[in-house]
C-alpha cells in the first residue's frame, strides 16, 4: 500500500462502553480488504487507513454500524453566492451528495445549503471547496444579528439598483428605434454606431455577470439561466455588431433586443430579491423580539449588561413594558406576560414566584425579579428561530418533479432554440427572423420560477406558523399534514387539561376516608404517573400524611404495590393500588355498584386493597378542555376521522368521547400499545396523524406519518414531534393542518404557473409570435409572480 494513495480517516465513535467494544470494532474493520484500523477507546475514535482500489470510506462506516456502534453525524450550513436559477442549486446538491458520508439539501430561495456529514469522511472546508469547484462561492453560515444581515442585503440591493438604472439609461434610447417597428415603416432613429456605443457597456459591463455565471456553470459540467441569457443576448448583439462594423445596411440590427433583455432580467432579479426578503420576515421579527440589554443584579446593584454576556443563574429584573431578555424562573413579583410570540394567544399569562418566563415575551404590568435558566442558544426563542430555519432549508417531496425538470431544462431549451433557428432559416431562407425567434426561445425560458415555486411557499408557511405557535420541523411534515385522514389523539393532556384531581373518596365499611387516602398517597409516592400526582396533591390539601412504604413495584398501565404500615388498617401489609381490573386479577372482589355511577360520569376510578379485601375507591377527573369539542367538530368538518386512545375502561372512555364529540375511541390501551394502534390504522392505507404530549407518547408519535406535540413551549415537545404546538389547545392542530393545506395550495399554484408559462411561452417564441424583448420581460416577471403568490400566505389567519 503506497502511502500517497492511501485514504486516511479519523472517525469519532459513539456507543463504546469498554475497551472490549474498541477491540471488537478494530477486529471488524481489519477484516475488510485494504483496511488497517486502530481504535482508541479513551479517545473514542478510530484511525483508519483505506486502500482506495480495494475499499471505500463508506464501507468502513457501514462496518462500524454493523458492529452496533455509530459514527456521529454533524451538520454544517453554507451561504452560497452566485446562484441564478434552480439548475444551479440542483448542480451544487448533486456535487455535494457525490461525496462519501454527505447528505445535502440546497435551497435556492434562501441561497443556502444544509449539509449532514460524517466527520472523518468530509470536513466543512472540503464541502465549501466542492461548492466552489461547481462554480459558486460559499462560506460557512454564521448567525449574524438581524441588523447586520439586513444591512448586508440592503447594501447589495443598492449596488444592484445602481447598475439597473444605468442599464435603463443606456437602453431607453434604443427602445425608441424599436417602437417604430409597430408603424408601417421601420426607420432607425439612432445611427448604428451610436446604438453600438450604447449597447456595448450594457452587454459586457452590466451583463458581465451572465458570462461569468455561465462560464462557471459550464466549467462545473452544467448549464443555468446565465447560459441562456448570455447565449441569447450575445447572438443578437454579435449579429448587430457585425452588420454595423461591416456596413451591411440591408440587414436589421437588434441592439435594442440585447440591451433591453439584460435590463429586464436585472429588473426581474431586483423585484425577486425584494419579494424574497419578505419570505424571511417572520424570522427577522422573531430575532427582533429579544432585547439587546438586561438589568442584572451585580454586588447588590442593578447593572445594565449585554444580553449576550448573561449566564445561567444571573438574577435579572424586568420592569413593566419591557421584554424579558432570557428564559428563567420568577424569583419574586407578579405580573401578566404577553406570550403571543410563543403561542399565538394574545391574552396575558399571569406569572408569580416559581413560574417560567421566556425570552422575547413582554412583561405588561408589574415588576418581575427572575433567575436566568436558559441563555444564548439555550433559550426557547433561539430554539424556535433555529427550528424555523432548519425547516425552511428542507425539501418537500412535491419539489422532486421540479428538481428533475431543472436538471435537463437548460440543455433542452438550447436544443429547441437551435432547432428553431435551423427550421426558420431552412424554410424561410432569411437569417434575421430565424435569429430573432431563436433568441426569443432562449430568453423566455425560465427555470427560476420552477425553483422558487416550492421553497418560497415553505419559507413563508413555516415562518407564519412560528408566529402563531405552530413549529414545523421539516417540509415533509408540512406536506404530509395536508393528507391526514385519521388523527389519533391521546386523552390526557390533549382532550383534557392534563391536571387530574381527586373528586370522590369511597372507603369500604370499617375504613375511614383519611386512612384510605393515607394508604393511597403512600402507594402513589413511588409513582410518577399523573394520577399519582393528583392523589398526593389531594392528601396534601386534606392534611393527610402519606404512609411510609417499602418494596415498591409497579405494573405498567395497571397499578402499583408496596408494603405499608397503617395501624388503623391492621399494621404492616402488602397493599395494591390501580385499576379495579388490576385488583380483580389479584383475587379481590370489586364492588361494581359503588363505582358504576362514577365511571358513567367520565371519572377514572382507582381501587386500594390488600389482605384479601378492597379498602376503598378514589375517583379522579381530568376536566375536558373548553375548546376540545369545537376542535373535534372542525377536524371532522375538514374530512378527518378523530380517534381517541386512553388507558381508561370502556365506560369512562365512552363518557369522555361523548363529551368531546369523538365517535371512535379505543379504551384500556396501555402506553406501550399506542404505537401498535397507530400502525393498525396505517395498515388501512391512510395517512395517520398522532397528537400527544411529546413525552409519554413518544413511541406512538414516532410511528405516525405526522406527529403533533402539544407542549406549551417545552423543549421536549419541540424535539419529540414533526410539528410542535406551543399552545395547550387542540385547536392548534386545526391551525397546523389548515396552514399545511394553504401552503400546499400555493405550491401547486406556483408549480402550475411555472410549468404552464414555459409550456406555452417556448412554443409561442419558436413559432415567431413573441418579440425577444417581450419574451425577456415575460421571463423576468415569471419568477416575481411566483414569489409574490407565495407571499400571499402571510395573509393566512388562525381559525
Amino acid at each position: 500500500m503506497e502511502p500517497s494513495s492511501a485514504l486516511r480517516l479519523d472517525l469519532p465513535l459513539e456507543g463504546m462502553t469498554c475497551a472490549a467494544c474498541a477491540a471488537r470494532i478494530e477486529k471488524s474493520l481489519n477484516r475488510l480488504p485494504g483496511v488497517a484500523a486502530n481504535v482508541n477507546f479513551a479517545a473514542e475514535s478510530a484511525r483508519v487507513t483505506v486502500e482506495p482500489k480495494l475499499n471505500s470510506a463508506a464501507a468502513v462506516v457501514e462496518a462500524i454500524r454493523k458492529t452496533g456502534y455509530s459514527v456521529p453525524v454533524q451538520t454544517a450550513e453554507f451561504q452560497i453566492y452566485g446562484m441564478t436559477c434552480v439548475a444551479c442549486a440542483t448542480r451544487i446538491e448533486k456535487a455535494l451528495n457525490k461525496l462519501e458520508g454527505v447528505e445535502a439539501a440546497v435551497n435556492f430561495a434562501s441561497e443556502t445549503a444544509r449539509v449532514r456529514y460524517v466527520p472523518g469522511l468530509a470536513t466543512p472546508e472540503q464541502l465549501a471547496g466542492t461548492i466552489r469547484k461547481a462554480g459558486y462561492e460559499a462560506s460557512e453560515r454564521v448567525e449574524a444579528s438581524a441588523e447586520e444581515e439586513k444591512s448586508r442585503r440592503a447594501a447589495a440591493f443598492r449596488a444592484e439598483l445602481r447598475l439597473f438604472w444605468i442599464s435603463v439609461a443606456l437602453s431607453l434610447p434604443l427602445l425608441a428605434g424599436m417602437l417604430t417597428m409597430f408603424g408601417q415603416t421601420h426607420t432607425e432613429l439612432l445611427p448604428r454606431w451610436l446604438q453600438l456605443a450604447l449597447a456595448t457597456p450594457v452587454q459586457f459591463w452590466i451583463g458581465r455577470r451572465f458570462y461569468v455565471g455561465g462560464y462557471k456553470a459550464l466549467r462545473g459540467g452544467g448549464a443555468n439561466m446565465d447560459v441562456l441569457v448570455a447565449l441569447g443576448t450575445s447572438t443578437a448583439y454579435g449579429l448587430s455588431a457585425v452588420v454595423t462594423l461591416f456596413g451591411l445596411q440591408h440587414q436589421h440590427v437588434y441592439f435594442e433586443a440585447s440591451a433591453v433583455i439584460i435590463t429586464l432580467v436585472l429588473m426581474g432579479k431586483l423585484l425577486e430579491a425584494r419579494a424574497k426578503l419578505g419570505t424571511s420576515a417572520a424570522i427577522e421579527a422573531l430575532v427582533r423580539l429579544q432585547p439587546k440589554t438586561a438589568r442584572v443584579e451585580r454586588d447588590g446593584a442593578l447593572v445594565e449588561v449585554p444580553v449576550a454576556s448573561m449566564q445561567k443563574g444571573d438574577i435579572f429584573v424586568v420592569r413593566s413594558g419591557e421584554s424579558i431578555p432570557v428564559d428563567g424562573l420568577v424569583a419574586s413579583g407578579e405580573s401578566g406576560v404577553d406570550e403571543s410570540m410563543l403561542t399565538g394567544e394574545s391574552l396575558p399569562i399571569h406569572k408569580r414566584s416559581g413560574d417560567k418566563v421566556y425570552a422575547g415575551t413582554l412583561n405588561q404590568q408589574g415588576l418581575l425579579r427572575c433567575q436566568a435558566e436558559g441563555v444564548g442558544a439555550a433559550t426557547m426563542l433561539a430554539g424556535i428561530i433555529r427550528l424555523v430555519r432548519e425547516a425552511q432549508g428542507t425539501k418537500a417531496p412535491i419539489q422532486r418533479l421540479a428538481d428533475r425538470v431543472a436538471g435537463v431544462f437548460v440543455p433542452v431549451v438550447v436544443a429547441i432554440s437551435a432547432l428553431t433557428f435551423v427550421l426558420w432559416w431552412s424554410i424561410g431562407g432569411e437569417l434575421a427572423p430565424a435569429l430573432v425567434n431563436a433568441v426569443a426561445v432562449l430568453v423566455i425560458a425560465c427555470p427560476c420560477a420552477l425553483g422558487l415555486a416550492t421553497p418560497t411557499a415553505i419559507m413563508v408557511g413555516t415562518g407564519r406558523g412560528a408566529q402563531v405557535g405552530v413549529l414545523v420541523k421539516n417540509a415533509v411534515a408540512l406536506e404530509q399534514a395536508e393528507k391526514i385522514r385519521t388523527l389519533i389523539v391521546d386523552k390526557t393532556g390533549t382532550l383534557t387539561e392534563g391536571r387530574p384531581v381527586v373528586t370522590d373518596v369511597v372507603p369500604a365499611a370499617g375504613v375511614s376516608a383519611a386512612d384510605l387516602v393515607a394508604a393511597a398517597a403512600g402507594l402513589e409516592s413511588g409513582s410518577a404517573h399523573p394520577l399519582a400526582h393528583a392523589v398526593l396533591e389531594y392528601a396534601k390539601q386534606q392534611g393527610v400524611a402519606s404512609a411510609p412504604i417499602r418494596d415498591f413495584s409497579s405494573v405498567t398501565g395497571k397499578g402499583v404495590q408496596a408494603v405499608l404500615d397503617v395501624p388503623a388498617l391492621g399494621g404492616e401489609q402488602t397493599l395494591l393500588l390501580g385499576a379495579p381490573e388490576f385488583l380483580a386479577e389479584s383475587g379481590l372482589t370489586i364492588d361494581a355498584e359503588a363505582i358504576q355511577p362514577l365511571v358513567e360520569r367520565g371519572k377514572t376510578v382507582i381501587a386500594v386493597g390488600g389482605g384479601g379485601r378492597v379498602l376503598g375507591y378514589l375517583a379522579i377527573a381530568d376536566k375536558l378542555r373548553e375548546s376540545s369539542r369545537e376542535a373535534i367538530g372542525k377536524l371532522r368538518g375538514m374530512g378527518i376521522d378523530v380517534v381517541m386512545l386512553t388507558g381508561d375502561n370502556a365506560e369512562t372512555a365512552r363518557a369522555i368521547a361523548e363529551a368531546a364529540g369523538v365517535a371512535n375511541y379505543k379504551a384500556q390501551v396501555l402506553p406501550g400499545d399506542k404505537a401498535a394502534a397507530v400502525a393498525e390504522f396505517k395498515s388501512a392505507g391512510q395517512v395517520v396523524g398522532m397528537v400527544g404530549d411529546g413525552v409519554n407518547d413518544a413511541p406512538a408519535l414516532a410511528a405516525a406519518d405526522v406527529s403533533f406535540a402539544i407542549g406549551a413551549g417545552s423543549d421536549v415537545a419541540i424535539e419529540a414531534a414533526d410539528i410542535a404546538l406551543m399552545r395547550n389547545d387542540l385547536l392548534s392542530v386545526v391551525d397546523a393542518i389548515s396552514l399545511s393545506r394553504a401552503t400546499l395550495k400555493k405550491i401547486r399554484q406556483n408549480l402550475f404557473f411555472a410549468f404552464i408559462y414555459n409550456v406555452l411561452g417556448i412554443p409561442l417564441a419558436a413559432a415567431g409570435m413573441l418579440n425577444p424583448v417581450i419574451a425577456g420581460a415575460a421571463m423576468a416577471m415569471s419568477s416575481v409572480s411566483v414569489v409574490s403568490n407565495s407571499l400571499l400566505l402571510r395573509r393566512w389567519r388562525r381559525g
